[in-house]
């Protein structure tokens, strides 16, 4: 097997391995193993980043480009005037972010992966040990990310800042990944502790909307930690911000190269040194247990529902399907949305941000209105457009899952007309997924703005499924569930960039229609009418196909 170069890197720390009870030589040959095989097939984490490869060639650091681009996209913030805290705030803000996205949405399927107890968990090898090559193999991985985003970054800040500033940047990213890795760990391991079966599941499910959530708002909330006087950003202590890791790790910047001085600054690099550290060090205490607590997750009972249990999700079935095939589909889309883990693992994280989104920018649009009167007078209840942002990420997985080797049944079943398929999954997926988030978001704002958007709300549901029946021609001829995961590829998540920027056309038509006389009744009375021509002619799919 090939000697990777990170392996080699990864040789001068024997010593640091060793003395924490790990035996290196096993952990290397582990990972050894794990990094020839990502580069013979896509790994489950890597599986948001790469395509099929029949090369010995990682396919994960061909994509590392696009992370590259998004790295690009922080250098202006560099230029922001001379407060170096305020520009590393929201840098690291930006940098946390993806970096948290990315360790909730694909190194979580390595994280909770009980493979690696199935096949060396029956060796003569510690828990401790196998523990170590997992995350060793995520921090790897993560370690390209890292590089591909703050590179370019880092290059610009050290030529305009200087080689200072530039060596507490790196200093303080090693921490911050330190501190994102830990506290994921720590936090699926307590999930892990505590739970069981499929509840386990379930609650990771959650947790991962709520990370999706707080990462959200804690971006908005970093932002908010300045203020601009002059065009310049300074910076106001408050409470709450002891809580913005961004602003922990950007106060050393303030000390060191602005000259702040105060015992609040002191507390924040206090909290960005010792938090990290205490964290990991925590994480590599528990490695043992959380390894046995993953056995957990191998336990297939599932909660038996009474009988006579009124199904709200059956109840639903039963009205908005028109036939016998599109009921079925329905209830098998239904069910490997709700029973799915991988899949679950994918689109989760999505629910939380088409739930937060629409918040983000009423919260903003209230900013500008200045009062909460005004803010109910005006139009900014089509925010809610912004929950739509989930449906193109959500319908390009729909083609996917873990059982794919089970898509024969379509071809011989007594199936007369595949669009039942492509009706009952998406009526299973609007249903199960979206119908939740909108509901939530519209009572909230039927409370901001009265019961005069009524008809907007309906707009917006019938533009969703307008919109999700358009969103489908990303599959492209691809019926449901019959792909594979690691047929995923990078070209993929760009498929989805044309559909997304659909949604603010919609955003514009609807707002044009409020600007004249009756003109939402009238785009209320066009939606009524084309939506189901839509979903009539636009979802056709022949049996051969």
């Amino acid at each position: 097997m090939k000697n990777f170069k990170s392996l080699q890197l990864l040789d001068v720390f024997k010593g640091l391995f060793e003395k924490a009870d790990i035996d290196y030589s096993t952990m290397r040959r582990i990972l050894q193993v794990k990094l020839t095989m990502d580069g013979r097939r896509t790994s489950t984490v890597m599986s948001q980043n790469m395509g099929k490869s029949k090369s010995d060639s990682n396919q994960f650091l061909k994509s590392l480009w696009f992370y590259a681009f998004i790295g690009l996209t922080l250098v202006p913030i560099l230029f922001f005037g001379e407060n170096y805290m305020f520009q590393v705030s929201l840098v690291l803000g930006v940098f946390m972010f993806l970096i948290m996205t990315t360790m909730i949405s694909d190194f979580s399927s390595v994280l909770l992966d009980v493979r690696d107890q199935t096949i060396l968990g029956t060796r003569p090898i510690t828990s401790k040990t196998i523990s170590a090559s997992k995350a060793v193999h995520v921090t790897i991985y993560l370690f390209f990310v890292t590089a591909a985003i703050i590179s370019i970054p880092l290059i610009i800040g050290t030529i305009r800042h200087g080689v200072l500033f530039g060596l507490l940047l790196v200093f303080t990213i090693l921490l911050s990944n330190l501190f994102i890795v830990a506290i994921t760990a720590m936090l699926y391991y307590l999930i892990l502790k505590f739970f069981g079966g499929e509840r386990l599941r379930d609650m990771i499910n959650y947790v991962q909307i709520g990370l999706s959530i707080t990462i959200v708002l804690g971006y908005q909330v970093v932002a908010r930690a300045f203020e601009f006087v002059d065009l310049e950003a300074t910076f106001t202590p408050e409470w709450w911000t002891l809580f913005l890791p961004p602003v922990w790790f950007s106060a050393q910047f303030a000390i060191v190269l602005n000259g702040e001085a105060g015992i609040y600054y002191y507390v924040l690099t206090a909290l960005a040194l010792l938090v990290p550290i205490l964290s990991f060090v925590a994480y590599m205490k528990i490695l043992p247990a959380y390894e046995e607590n993953l056995v957990k997750l191998m336990d297939q009972t599932t909660k038996v529902s009474k009988r006579g249990r009124f199904d709200l999700f059956k109840r639903i079935a039963s009205f908005v399907t028109r036939s016998k095939e599109e009921h079925a589909f329905y209830h098998f889309a239904e069910k490997m949305l709700k029973n799915e883990r991988e899949l679950k693992l994918k689109i989760y994280p999505s629910l939380g941000f088409a739930m937060i989104f629409p918040f983000v920018f009423l919260y903003n649009n209230y900013t500008a209105a200045g009062s909460f009167e005004a803010l109910g007078s005006g139009r900014s209840y089509l925010s809610i457009y912004a929950a739509l942002m989930m449906i193109p990420g959500v319908v390009i997985m729909l083609q996917y899952s873990s059982k794919s080797k089970g898509a024969w049944i379509y071809h011989v079943s007594p199936v007369t007309d595949l669009t039942n398929s492509i009706k009952g999954t998406l009526k299973a997926l609007i249903v199960r997924l979206f119908l939740p988030v909108y509901i939530a978001v519209s009572v909230i704002y039927l409370v901001i703005f009265g019961v005069r958007i009524l008809p907007d709300l309906l707009i917006v549901l019938l533009v969703t499924l307008t919109y999700s029946a358009i969103c489908f021609k990303i599959i492209k001829g691809t019926l449901p569930f019959s792909e594979p995961f690691e047929s995923w590829s990078q070209s993929d998540g760009w498929k989805t960039l044309p559909f997304a920027l659909l949604i603010p056309v919609f955003g514009l038509i609807h707002f044009g229609a409020t600007l004249i006389p009756f003109g939402v009744w009238i785009y209320l009375a066009v939606t009524l009418v084309v939506t189901p021509l839509i979903w009539k002619y636009g979802l056709k799919r022949s049996p051969s196909s």
